[in-house]
C-alpha cells in the first residue's frame, strides 16, 4: 500500500506539470482527492492491513494529500497569474494612438422651434398640456361646436377607424378634455402629432405638427389674445416683427381671426416668400365658442377664453427658410446637420 501511495503521489505530479488550463484542475482534485478519488480509493483498504502498520500508512497518506493540495494551490496561483499576463497582453492599450472622434446628436429642427415656442409660452404663465393622438369623435368635433354635417368631418379629411374613434385631426380637443377636469382660470399650450388625408407635397403630409393655446378666465377679451400673440411673434420672428389680423371662421371660436406676420425676407415690403404681399399667415384663433364653454361644463356667462392653433411645420419652415415640408420627416443626414 505504501508503494501504491508513492506512485499516486508520481502520478500527480506528472499530471499537476502537465495542466495549463484553469479549469482542468477541478477535473484534476476530483480524481486525485474526490469521494471517489485515487487516494480515497486506497485508504479504504487500510482494514486489512495489520494493526500496527495503519497509522504509519495513515500518516504518510494524509502527508500525500497536505502536498497534493498545497500544489493545487500553488498550480492555481501559476495559472491565474499566466492568465491575466496574457489578458494584460491582449488589451494592451496604445496610448499614442489617435482616438476615435464621436459626433453629437443634434435636435431636429422641429424639436429646436418646439422648444423655442415653449420656453416663449412658459415664460408667459401657460402649462402644457397633452392629450391622445386616437381620439374620439365627440372630443374632436362634436364638443367642438362641429355639427355631423360639417365638411371637416369628410371622410377625404379624417382618418376614421371606426364611426366614433379617429386619428384626431387638429389638437384641439384636448381643449375639452382640460376643460372637463379643471376649472378656470386654464392657461395651456397643447403640442402634439395631428393627422389628415391629405396627397403628400411641397406644403401638405398626413401627419404634420400643430401647438394649440387656451386661456379661460373671466372677462378675458380679444385685446388679451391679439397681445399674446403679438409678443409670441416678436419673441418668435424678431423684435421687429408686425402682427395683422384678419377676419375669419372656425366653428370653434366666434369670434375668428388668422393672423399674419411682416415676412422676414423683405421686412414687409414684398417678396417671392410672401407672394409680394409683405405678410405671412401663419395661425388661427379667436375667442373660444360659448357652445364650446359649455361643452366643457363652464359657464359662458361668467367666463370667457381665446384659443389659438398653429402649425409647428410652417413656424420651422418659416423659421429656417424651408420650402418643402418633406424634408422635415425624410430625416436626410445632410439637411438635419445643418440645425
Amino acid at each position: 500500500m505504501r508503494t501504491k501511495l508513492e506512485q499516486i503521489r508520481k502520478e500527480a505530479q506528472d499530471a499537476l506539470e502537465k495542466l495549463n488550463v484553469l479549469n482542468e484542475l477541478d477535473s484534476f482534485r476530483i480524481e486525485f482527492l474526490g469521494k471517489k478519488g485515487k487516494l480515497t480509493q486506497i485508504l479504504r483498504g487500510m482494514g486489512s492491513l495489520p494493526p500496527e502498520e495503519r497509522p504509519k500508512i495513515g500518516q504518510l497518506a494524509n502527508e500525500i494529500r497536505a502536498y497534493l493540495e498545497q500544489e493545487i494551490e500553488r498550480k492555481t496561483r501559476q495559472l491565474e497569474e499566466a492568465a491575466l499576463n496574457q489578458r494584460l497582453k491582449d488589451e494592451a492599450i496604445d496610448v499614442t494612438m489617435p482616438g476615435k472622434r464621436y459626433y453629437r446628436g443634434k435636435l431636429h429642427p422641429l424639436s429646436i422651434v418646439l422648444n423655442e415656442i415653449k420656453d416663449i409660452f412658459l415664460g408667459l404663465g401657460f402649462e402644457i398640456a397633452e392629450g391622445p393622438e386616437v381620439e374620439l369623435d365627440y372630443y374632436n368635433f362634436e364638443a367642438l361646436n362641429i355639427p355631423k354635417n360639417h365638411p371637416a368631418r369628410d371622410t377625404q379629411d379624417t382618418f376614421y377607424i371606426t364611426e366614433n374613434i379617429l386619428l384626431r385631426t387638429h389638437t384641439s380637443p384636448t381643449q375639452i378634455r382640460v376643460m372637463e377636469r379643471q376649472k378656470p382660470p386654464i392657461k395651456i399650450i397643447v403640442p402634439g402629432r395631428v393627422y389628415r388625408s391629405d396627397e403628400v407635397d411641397a406644403t401638405h403630409s398626413p401627419i404634420f405638427h400643430q401647438v394649440e393655446g387656451l386661456v379661460i378666465d373671466r372677462n378675458i377679451t380679444m385685446g388679451d389674445l391679439k397681445g399674446t400673440l403679438d409678443v409670441f411673434a416678436k419673441e418668435m420672428f424678431g423684435p421687429r416683427t408686425r402682427t395683422q389680423f384678419r377676419p375669419h371662421y372656425f366653428p370653434f371660436t366666434e369670434p375668428s381671426a388668422e393672423m399674419d406676420v411682416s415676412c422676414a425676407s423683405c421686412d414687409g415690403v414684398g417678396c417671392r416668400v410672401c407672394s409680394y404681399t409683405g405678410w405671412i399667415e401663419i395661425l388661427g384663433a379667436g375667442m373660444v365658442h360659448p357652445k364650446v364653454l359649455m361643452y366643457g361644463g363652464i359657464d359662458p356667462n361668467e367666463y370667457s377664453g381665446f384659443a389659438f392653433g398653429m402649425g409647428l411645420d410652417r413656424i420651422t419652415n418659416l423659421k429656417y427658410g424651408i420650402d418643402d415640408i418633406r424634408l422635415l420627416f425624410e430625416n436626410d443626414i445632410r439637411f438635419l446637420e445643418q440645425f
